[in-house]
C-alpha cells in the first residue's frame, strides 16, 4: 500500500480536501491517503464552506463528516511515501520536523509542476527501481526533487502555493479549489503512473 500525507494549517480546508480528492482518485491502487495541519486543534470539522466546496466537487457526505482535524507531529511524517503541504510554510515546517524526508516533500503544485516539466519516461524510470508501489512512489518522487534546481521557478513563488481560503468570503474557496483541482489532478496521474510502471 502506498501511503500519502497531505497538509496545511489548520486541517479544516485544504489538506482534508486535498486528500479526499485523492482518495477518490487512487482508491483502486491501495492508496492510504491522510491529512494534518501545523497548527491545528485537533478532532476540529472541516469548515462549513469547505464543506461545502468538498460537496461540489463531489466527495461524499460521509466522507466529509467522518473528518476530524489533527496537529502535524513528527510521527506521522515517517511513513508516507509522498507528503504535499498546500504552501511553502508548511512544506518548510515538515522539512524542519523531519529533515530526512525533503525528498519526499513538495507543495502540491510545486509538485504538479515539476510533473508537468520532467519527462515522463524519466519518471517511469525513476520508479522503476522501486521493489514494491511504495518504494515506486518514493523512488519517482526523489526523481522529482532533483529536478527543483533544473525546472524554470515560476516567475511569481505564490504560483506553487494554494492560499489559504479559511475566514475568508466564498470566492476565496473557489479560487482555492479551481488551483487545488489540477494539481490533484496531475499528481493523482503521477503517482498512478509510479505505481503501475
Amino acid at each position: 500500500m502506498i501511503e500519502i500525507l497531505t497538509v496545511c494549517t489548520g486541517n479544516i480546508c485544504r489538506s482534508p480536501l486535498a486528500a479526499q480528492l485523492l482518495r477518490r482518485a487512487l482508491g483502486d491502487v491501495g492508496a492510504r491517503v491522510e491529512s494534518a495541519g501545523t497548527h491545528a486543534r485537533d478532532h476540529d470539522a472541516m469548515a462549513p464552506d469547505a464543506v461545502r466546496l468538498a460537496e461540489r466537487l463531489g466527495v461524499g457526505p460521509d466522507e466529509i463528516r467522518m473528518h476530524r482535524a489533527r496537529r502535524l507531529d513528527e510521527g506521522q511524517l515517517t511513513r508516507p511515501d509522498l507528503i504535499l503541504t498546500m504552501d511553502r510554510d508548511q512544506r518548510r515546517a515538515v522539512v524542519e520536523i523531519a529533515p530526512t524526508r525533503v525528498h519526499a516533500t513538495f507543495t502540491v503544485r510545486e509538485f504538479a509542476r515539476l510533473a508537468r516539466a520532467v519527462p515522463r519516461e524519466e519518471l517511469q524510470a525513476a520508479a522503476s527501481a522501486g521493489d514494491s508501489p511504495s518504494g515506486r512512489v518514493r523512488a519517482m518522487a526523489r526523481e522529482l526533487a532533483l529536478h527543483r534546481g533544473l525546472v524554470p521557478q515560476p516567475v511569481d513563488p505564490d504560483e506553487d502555493d494554494v492560499p489559504d481560503p479559511y475566514g475568508r468570503e466564498w470566492h476565496a474557496y473557489v479560487a482555492c479549489g479551481a488551483q487545488l483541482v489540477p494539481a490533484i489532478r496531475v499528481a493523482a496521474e503521477t503517482v498512478r503512473g509510479a505505481v503501475t510502471v
